[in-house]
């Protein structure tokens, strides 16, 4: 599985209610340390970040990609919003 449909598997037991998942590796290519890893960029819709602050969610979504943290995923860029946060808001 490429790690683009691995972490969205993944970020489903989120329960987003929209999800989008970019690929921005090749604006890193050759980038000191990358070690080959992808470097995504996340947005993320959930019910579940409700009450939680920008660096709870973020640590909720690291915590749910687990081992890809750090191995096939080496840089994550997260926008991460309720629904009622995103429906005031464009993504």
């Amino acid at each position: 599985m490429n790690v683009l449909d691995e972490l969205s598997t993944r970020l489903a037991a989120l329960e987003p209610a929209q999800m989008d998942i970019a690929d921005d590796s090749a604006k890193h290519a050759g980038h000191a340390g990358a070690g080959g890893g992808a470097h995504l960029r996340l947005t993320i819709v959930s019910p579940k970040f409700a009450g939680l602050g920008t660096m709870a969610r973020h640590r909720l979504v690291y915590e749910t990609a687990g081992d890809l943290m750090g191995g096939r995923i080496h840089a994550l860029s997260i926008t991460a919003r309720t629904p009622e946060e995103a429906g005031s808001a464009s993504l």
